[in-house]
């Protein structure tokens, strides 16, 4: 007779994986399990969003100039709350907030982390049913007590000490790395809870899948053109044609090439000379991720981890994915360097 299979829950896992962190005496674990209850909460409610009056605009703008979409600010709303009352965290920082949240109660004064969060990722998706995330990173607090400071959030993509994100889609999936290897949770309805599904993720070092918005083709770098061009040729010996998959939510186009191997590609263009995607909320975080499941990050000509941040919503170019089709969009960069 089989035996049924052992059923790890993120909870489970983040307690036997707490010895690996001495020095956070708990405290990071459950930070992380904070982030996965509200990540519950916000799947509930994007799973019923057509039958209740959370979906379509609010009307207004976020910082980055984006219609905010109702659940956006759902979202938004629980995991502050979550991590404020946690009391693991001394300041937040949102995608949907201009300005950052320093956590000001008592049991948070001598907190140790600093969460950064994109609390809905992909929210241009959010009316046509298509799979929408959440996207985190947390770092060691550079500051001595009380509520955080701007310092403490701007610090370099090397300083994480996790990150992770979570795809609202067909089944729910929270990824994430405390940079010891990364391991996926399917959550599991009739219990409520994230399961071990995807342990130790790894990357294909290559594959036959690009991910890229051509509709803005004419505004791409010659660089990445060509390569665009490349991807389109026919050749047995390397299995081109690639494949073009772009869902448009960048969460979930990462997940995809994460578990298949391909290449996600954000470039500057003229209208975004910096390029488009958050280094704070988006870049950083899936960066530290693919790393660790041994792929790379790049914003072209250079690592993403490496680059301090000067500004809460700076952007960045970003090339993410299999390590050899990152370093080959690299190349076609370097060889072509002209607009």
């Amino acid at each position: 007779m089989n035996r049924p299979r052992k059923v790890t829950t993120l909870g489970q896992f983040i307690i036997e994986r707490q010895r690996d962190f001495p020095f956070a005496k708990g405290e990071l674990s459950r930070l992380l399990r904070d982030i996965g209850i509200a990540a519950k909460i916000v799947n509930r409610e994007v799973n019923k969003a057509g039958l209740v009056d959370i979906l379509g605009s609010t009307g207004r703008e976020n910082i980055q100039g984006e219609d905010v979409k109702k659940l956006d600010i759902f979202a938004n709303e629980q995991f502050i709350a979550a991590l404020t009352s946690g009391g693991e965290c001394c300041v937040i920082a949102s995608e949907e907030n201009e300005e950052i949240i320093p956590i000001e109660t008592e049991i948070s004064k001598n907190a140790k982390y600093v969460v950064m969060i994109d609390p809905l990722d992909g929210s241009s998706n959010i009316d046509v049913n298509v799979s929408i995330g959440t996207i985190f990173s947390i770092y060691r607090r550079k500051s001595l007590g009380g509520p955080g400071t701007l310092e403490d959030c701007l610090q370099a993509g090397t300083e994480q000490v996790a990150a992770g994100y979570v795809v609202y889609g067909s089944s729910t999936m929270l990824v994430y790395t405390t940079g010891r290897g990364v391991n996926g949770f399917t959550l599991d309805p009739s219990i409520g809870e994230f399961c071990l599904s995807h342990p130790e993720m790894r990357v294909p070092e290559t594959g036959v899948i690009y991910s890229i918005n051509e509709g803005n083709y004419i505004k791409f770098p010659e660089g990445i053109k060509k390569y665009i061009k490349y991807c389109q040729e026919d050749d047995k010996a390397t299995s081109r044609p690639y494949s073009s998959r772009y869902i448009g939510s960048m969460v979930a186009d990462f997940h995809r090439n994460l578990i298949k191997g391909g290449v996600f590609i954000y470039p500057q263009t003229q209208k975004s000379p910096n390029g488009k995607l958050r280094l704070c909320y988006e870049c950083n975080p899936l960066a530290f991720i693919v790393e660790q499941a041994g792929g790379k990050a790049s914003h072209g000509t250079g690592r993403i981890l490496e680059i301090t941040p000067t500004d809460l919503h700076q952007r960045t170019p970003i090339i993410i994915g299999s390590v050899k089709m990152v370093e080959q969009v690299e190349d076609f960069l370097r060889q072509y360097p002209g607009n």
